[in-house]
Parts: C-alpha cells; structure tokens; sequence
C-alpha cells in the first residue's frame, strides 16, 4: 500500500467510518496531518498500535490538546487497550505536568468511559500503603537508574532533601509500582512525556538510560520519540534524538 492508503486503513481503525471535520473548511491540511501520522509515522518502527496510543495519550496530555485527546481515547479503546492501562498512562503525567493538567486529561477521559458505559471508578492499582510507598518507590528507582540514586540523595543539600524524598515516594512510589502497566511501559512513557515537555534534556537523557535499563533498546526509543513528531513539532523531537545518542552512541 502507498501511504494514502495506508492512512485511510489506519485511521478508519482508530477512529471507524467518521470523516475529520477540519476536511469542510480544511481539506489540503487534513491530507497533509493525516498522510504523515497515520500513513507514514504509524508505520515506521516496531511498536504495536496498543503502544503507540498510550504515547499518543500521554503526550496529547502533556500539551493540554484536550479536543484532540479526547479522540485518541476512543481510538485507544478502539485497537484494544483496557480502560485501566488508558487511566494508568494519563496518571503516569501527574509528577511531571502536575497535578491540573492530568486532572484535565482524566475529565476527558472519564468522559468518553462515561459515553462508552464503562463504570467508573474502575478498579484500584495501587500497590504501596503509606507506610511502604517510600520504600517501594526508592526500590523501583534503584532498578531503573542504579547506585547513582544513592549518591544522588548523600550529594543533595539538606534544605533539599526533601525533594529526593518526594521522587522517591511520589514519583516512583505512589506511581511506578503501580498495576496495569509494566514497568517497560512506564519508563518508555515518561521518556515521551519529558521530551514533550522541552526544556528537560537532562532528565531525558537520564530516562534514555532508565530506559535502556529496564530493557527498551536504542531503536525502541528512536520509534517512541519519532511517533512523538507529529504531535510535539520538530524542535524538541530533534533534542530528545540528540539526547538517545549522546546516551547511546551509533
């Protein structure tokens, strides 16, 4: 299939018979946007559909393109995803857009579970009680990124270790050790968020290794980031690039 066809077939599998609306006032633009995410970017690399949703989800997140986002949920429950990974990938936000933006995304969310007869709220994932969610999540950081965790929290002042401590509980705690997505799925998500977010090299660069440690190769993260493009602009796609290869050398 040349790539009209193929954005017809994958388009018509996310979202069914429905024509986009911008095609009334439109029409030259939708061609353009839907040839090159759906018959093109959709089908470079190796991910499955099931993921390429979850980093549509979290990155529509990370912008607030709530219209946008909103789709995508009917398009993730549309190739199969549960409603518990679909919440799971909008949570995962929370420590890095905060807490309003992830509020407005779940709004959408709920929703479109509302308009879908999916009960709410759905089962619970948690996985930590509060007297573990520290030392849960610390647990969890030291699998990802290693001894530099330990030095990272002696080499922090006093008046900031408190901050340490939040990564750890919070960050990594109330949110990593959770159910319904594995940690592969987590780590490969934030490294899509903060490339989204722009500005955050440094910690891009320390989820290219994350990444890397919990078992998602260079190639992986070049598709998840190149899948990022359409929807984050060419800017901070080509800083998250830089950053996979100055982590990982061609």
């Amino acid at each position: 299939m040349n790539r009209i066809e193929k954005s017809q077939e994958t388009y018509k599998q996310l979202f069914g018979d429905g024509v986009p609306a911008a095609y009334a006032t439109d029409p030259d633009f939708q061609d353009i946007l839907s040839r090159f995410i759906f018959g093109e970017v959709f089908h470079q690399g190796s991910l499955d559909d099931k993921m390429r949703e979850l980093i549509t989800l979290v990155v529509l997140t990370t912008n607030q393109t709530l219209p946008q986002l909103k789709a995508h949920v009917h398009a993730a429950l549309n190739v199969g995803l549960t409603p518990i990974e679909i919440k799971e990938a909008v949570y995962q936000c929370a420590p890095y857009v905060g807490f309003p933006k992830t509020l407005n995304a779940m709004t959408e969310v709920n929703d479109v579970f509302n308009a879908r007869n999916i009960a709410l709220p759905l089962e619970s994932q948690q996985q930590v009680e509060e007297e573990t969610r520290f030392d849960k999540g610390l647990a969890v950081q030291v699998d990802i990124f290693g001894d530099i965790i330990t030095k990272n929290r002696e080499n922090s002042p006093i008046n900031q270790k408190h901050i340490q401590d939040y990564l750890s509980a919070f960050c990594f705690g109330d949110f990593y050790t959770r159910g319904g997505l594995d940690l592969k799925t987590r780590e490969l998500l934030t490294l899509s968020i903060i490339s989204a977010l722009g500005g955050a090299d440094h910690q891009v660069k320390a989820h290219v290794q994350g990444n890397l440690n919990v078992g998602n190769d260079k190639e992986t993260m070049i598709t998840a980031i190149t899948h990022c493009l359409p929807y984050i602009g060419f800017p901070r796609t080509l800083n998250a690039l830089s950053c996979i290869n100055e982590i990982i050398a061609e």
